[in-house]
């Protein structure tokens, strides 16, 4: 008996998951010939469909181009390969670049990756080329039976999914940032001094390529297509303000970000400089046995005590007390410094 062993996104067209939605009924999982007879239909029908597809498969955007009739700047956004976020209306059809963490995220800017959608009154697509967790957890709630009445429901749900998911990083980062922060006012070693810069790109790097979700949103709910109900306008303002406290908790923990390494390389600084004094001091210390020493050494005629009984003992009473004159005359000056 022959068996095929089932894998993620393994269908023949790179379809990873589609779901046909009709009004106040969950979700029923389609394939791509039940999808082609839905999007051949006659005569209009209730609900739409949801087709997520998998780029890194070869089929899939042949697949897309055959049988979907999608705009082309749908198709001129997947070669351009552009990570700025955007949502734009394209006549009837809502194209959209959504960017997203990837599953095995580590904290690493590099783990943010691109998802493509496109919407319109009965037909959502989505695409991308790795595995995303806002989009997959939209395919659990699919697939659990969460009924989405409308594409546009569809969108809010991924776009809440998202901002979820950034706010979880937020947080995460915020925790690690407290410790980090703790160490410094303990005046500890820092352990995770190393993971600052790394904080900060990752911070920069969702502010950049989520700076621009709010006011996209505005516009699309500024001038809607024709489809969009008053119910989804009012869950995209929803999504807006969620954008809009994400951004700030992410400017808010940049700017923590950017004063822990200027507060940690102030701590090096001072430690540098306590390191180039203690030197500093030893030398100047140490100036007076050198100097004595060089002359006392030059094996020349005339040096002084040469032929003395005790002229070691003088000659190291005189540098012991030179030594201490010139250590009373050091920490007075500090003092003074410090006064």
């Amino acid at each position: 008996m022959n068996t095929t062993p089932a894998s993620y996104g393994a269908s023949p067209d790179g379809l990873i998951c589609g779901y046909r939605f009709e009004p106040g009924q969950p979700g029923t999982a389609i394939d791509t010939g039940a999808a082609l007879q839905w999007l051949r239909r006659s005569e209009p029908a209730a609900g739409f469909v949801w087709l997520h597809f998998n780029l890194a498969h070869g089929a899939s955007l042949a697949w897309l181009q055959a049988h979907t009739g999608l705009p082309e700047d749908f198709y001129q956004g997947l070669r351009e390969g552009s990570r700025s976020t955007r949502i734009t209306r394209h006549g009837e059809h809502l194209l959209g670049v959504i960017n997203d963490v990837t599953f095995d995220f580590s904290f690493d800017p590099e783990d943010v990756a691109t998802l493509w959608l496109s919407l319109e009154a009965g037909l959502v697509i989505t695409a991308r080329k790795h595995p995303l967790r806002s989009v997959d957890r939209l395919r659990a709630a699919a697939k659990a039976g969460e009924a989405l009445a409308t594409p546009l429901a569809l969108l809010e749900h991924l776009l809440s999914d998202q901002a979820d998911e950034l706010q979880h990083i937020v947080r995460t980062a915020s925790d690690r940032v407290d410790d980090i922060e703790d160490e410094l006012l303990a005046r500890r070693r820092l352990q995770g001094s190393d993971e600052l810069p790394r904080l900060r790109r990752l911070s920069v790097r969702l502010q950049r390529l989520l700076a621009p979700e709010p006011g996209a949103l505005l516009r699309v709910v500024a001038n809607p297509p024709r489809w969009v109900n008053a119910a989804d306008h009012d869950s995209l303002r929803r999504v807006n303000d969620e954008f809009a406290v994400v951004l700030r908790d992410i400017a808010s923990l940049h700017e923590r970000v950017k004063l822990l390494q200027d507060e940690a390389a102030a701590r090096v600084a001072e430690e540098n400089n306590r390191s180039l004094f203690t030197l500093t001091m030893v030398t100047v210390l140490a100036l007076p046995i050198n100097l004595i020493a060089g002359l006392m050494g030059m094996n020349v005629g005339g040096i002084p005590l040469g032929e003395h009984p005790h002229g070691f003992w003088l000659v190291l009473g005189l540098i012991l007390g030179f030594t201490a004159l010139l250590g009373w005359v050091v920490v007075r000056r500090l003092r003074a410094g410090q006064g």
